[in-house]
């Protein structure tokens, strides 16, 4: 073996320690996700919404839709829109201070820009490019206020910087609620959308009958909670997936009837 292959093997070996090593960021509930949220709402959509949505959306599902603005993170060019997934909110805020921060907050977010989102699709003369930018960025960021992490801390860049090990991995308490308790199902997007899309009507009445504050408002609770039972660098597995599944599956549904009855306001809701 020469030199220059033993070299090499040293620094592909250095290489792949540093990776092991690196923190892990993630800016949204993943792929599998995003979809399952998009799958649900499409099955409470009205006739006149799922009309609008066709009318925009072509041929491209709702699931299928909900991960551009993930995707388009490689075009530096919608770099803007980095801080429209989240919500940074300080710990210790009750009802009227989270309503109050989100009313005083002027910084692009994911809660005004879901509103922004809404106004340009009700706008009869928004041109038909920005209508489907909009509506895929809507569909994603319901999705993204419902993860709870998407409501969490400044300092720690919502958790990215608490590191845990998952199942032995290093990783982050945020990777670990975007992705990897949803991937550890092993469910592809339609099979988790079926499993878990079963609400009774009571349910769905009063999820779709809260205001877009209380969205954040309950995510900003479970991401309370998450914090007060982590420490840096704990051990995640099984236990941690039994403790919080039943939460994750709540919030992909909840986001996905939710965003069903904002698209159904914006084409005129029943009918």
């Amino acid at each position: 073996m020469n030199i220059f292959t033993v070299k090499n093997k040293i620094k592909i070996g250095l290489t792949l320690a540093i990776m092991a090593y690196m923190p892990m960021k993630a800016a949204a509930w993943g792929i599998i996700g995003h979809r399952v949220v998009g799958e649900v709402a499409s099955t409470y959509l009205t006739s006149k919404a799922r009309k609008g949505v066709k009318q925009i959306l072509g041929n491209e599902s709702m699931a299928m839709a909900s991960n551009w603005p993930d995707f388009i993170k490689s075009d530096t060019s919608f770099n803007y829109m980095g801080a429209w997934h989240y919500v940074n909110l300080p710990g210790g805020l009750d009802k009227a201070g989270v309503y109050q921060f989100l009313k005083s907050a002027e910084e692009p977010n994911v809660f005004n820009q879901i509103n922004k989102m809404v106004a340009l699709l009700k706008n009869k003369q928004t041109p038909a490019a920005e209508q489907k930018m909009a509506l895929r960025v809507l569909i994603h960021l319901v999705g993204d206020l419902h993860q709870p992490m998407h409501t969490a801390r400044k300092e720690d860049l919502g958790g990215n910087k608490v590191y845990v090990t998952w199942f032995g991995g290093r990783s982050n308490l945020h990777k670990v609620w975007d992705e990897s308790i949803v991937d550890y199902q092993q469910l592809s997007y339609t099979e988790y959308a079926t499993a878990i899309n079963h609400p009774t009507k009571e349910q769905i009445t009063a999820w779709q009958a809260a205001p877009l504050q209380d969205y954040v408002l309950e995510s900003y609770m479970i991401c309370n909670q998450v914090y007060a039972t982590i420490k840096p660098d704990d051990k995640l597995g099984y236990r941690y997936n039994f403790d919080y599944i039943d939460t994750i599956n709540g919030q992909l549904l909840k986001g996905g009837v939710r965003l069903a009855k904002i698209i159904n306001d914006i084409y005129g809701g029943k009918g």
